[in-house]
């Protein structure tokens, strides 16, 4: 089930990476006002995206790490979804103050996401448990 899982966020990061050059003007109601350069950061966020949706296809040996790079993105662009929500502005179909509110409460769900089907969360866990139980 997790490979499944990772398969279809890999696949979703590749889309949605293209979809940054394909469809820029969306995009950029995410890039904060207060931002620089906003057609730049839709591109390399795109080029980002790609890269993580890739490595979750096609890294074996340090998943759990591609997991927490993956879990760290969805954070750093997460100031983004706030600021579309603020802002008020329009694109992917969220043209209302609650769909943009229901869609900052899936960021969280994609962070958890990317650390379940990577088995990051569970290498983390381990590898905790292995500390505190080691003797000394």
């Amino acid at each position: 089930m997790a490979t499944i899982a990772r398969w279809v966020l890999g696949a979703f990061l590749i889309f949605a990476g293209v979809s940054h050059f394909a469809n820029t003007d969306s995009f950029r109601a995410q890039v904060p006002p207060w931002m620089p350069g906003p057609v730049a950061v839709v591109y390399i966020s795109g080029v980002i995206e790609i890269a993580l949706g890739l490595a979750l296809l096609v890294v074996r040996g340090r998943r759990a790490h591609v997991g927490w790079v993956v879990a760290a993105f969805f954070v750093i662009v997460f100031p983004g979804n706030i600021s579309q929500f603020l802002t008020h502005t329009d694109a992917f179909g969220l043209n209302t103050d609650v769909a943009r509110a229901i869609r900052l409460l899936f960021q969280p769900l994609l962070v958890v996401w990317a650390l379940w089907c990577t088995g990051a969360w569970s290498t983390w866990r381990a590898r905790r448990r292995t500390i505190v139980t080691a003797p000394e």
